[in-house]
Formats: C-alpha cells, structure tokens, sequence
C-alpha cells in the first residue's frame, strides 16, 4: 500500500490530534526513549501544535490511517526547557525551527517517509525566514540494560540531513521510563542544521 505524506491543518490537524498521540505513547515505548506514555498528557501536548501558526504536523497516511507523523513549531512557541540551552548559549531564537517528534510504526520505515518529514518541516522553517532547524534526541548509556542487541542509532540517517550533534548543546526532560516508578530528567543532545 502506498503511504501518503501531508501537511495536516485546521479541521483535519484537529482530527489527527488524538492518533498522534496514541502514535506518540506506542513509538516512543520503544528503545531509546522507553516513554511510559500516559493519553491525557500526550492530548494536550499535541494540542499545541494546533495552537501555534507557524507550526507543522505532516501525517502519514496509510488509507485513512494515520501510521506517522512528524511536528515542528518556532522555537519560541515550544517548551522552555528546549529554549533555555539556545538563550544560554545566545542564540536568537527567533532564528531557529524546532523539530518536535518524528514517529513511524516499525512496519512503515524505509520507504523514504523520514526523508519527506525532513523536508516538509524544513520548508515549513524557511517560509518562516529561519536559519537554523534542529531537533534533539535522548541520551542513553551504551551499556543500557533495555538496548537492544540490534538496536541501530540514526545519527547515520541525520547526517545525511545534514545535522549535527553540537557538544554541550544538551536539554533535560522529564518522563517516567517504562521501567521505572517514577519520572526523571533526561539528557537530550542537541542536532542543528544551518538553513540554505
């Protein structure tokens, strides 16, 4: 079946809002981020898409099922604990896109969709005159005890994109891991890509 990639808005974006959630809590289970996800959270989390006008959410569609998406937002508009690492360092955050969440079911990967996330939300940055788009992703231990054997990093994937890990650039975040009792902070390493 052919998968469909779009940007979502309005009355179709609001539709979508609890699928990615769902999508948010499934994906994210896995390793490396072994997010307990809980629903009421994930609802209001993605709500702020909607709420932002320079932000994006492209859904991938299988049909009419929703098996993908991917965010993005100004920096400004997204969570201080994002932000914070930029100001510090000085950046003006007016310049800088940031890429939310990038989630796909395992069964839908490579056939280029990652790609067609970068892209969209890359053009979405430089209609908003941004010169800088960057995401960030979790921080695990090499020697992890919930890694798995085959788990391959996508730093390879992201280079091809033309990020870049900045050293010290690095963010905490909280949730509660799969495993444990509770929530706790999470190093989040920065990836950043100067905007042609």
């Amino acid at each position: 079946m052919t998968v469909r990639v779009e940007p979502l808005s309005g009355d179709r974006l609001a539709r979508a809002l609890p699928d990615l959630a769902r999508l948010r809590i499934e994906v994210f289970r896995a390793y490396p981020y072994l997010y307990d996800g809980d629903m009421a959270y994930e609802e209001n989390y993605v709500r702020h898409y909607a709420e932002s006008p320079g932000a994006i959410v492209a859904g991938a569609f299988a049909g009419t099922t929703l098996v993908g998406a991917a965010t993005g937002a100004p920096m400004e508009d997204h969570a201080a604990e994002f932000a914070k690492p930029f100001e510090d360092r000085g950046f003006d955050l007016g310049e800088i896109f940031y890429f939310g969440e990038s989630v796909l079911l395992p069964e839908w990967r490579g056939r280029g969709i990652g790609h067609r996330f970068f892209d969209l939300r890359e053009d979405q940055a430089r209609s908003l005159g941004r010169g800088w788009s960057c995401f960030c992703a979790v921080i695990r231990p090499a020697d992890h005890p919930l890694r798995p054997a085959d788990y391959a990093p996508l730093d390879p994937f992201w280079r091809k994109r033309g990020y870049e890990p900045v050293a010290g650039l690095v963010a905490e975040y909280r949730w509660k891991d799969r495993d444990k009792a509770e929530e706790d902070a999470k190093p989040m390493q920065f990836w950043l890509r100067r905007l042609g």
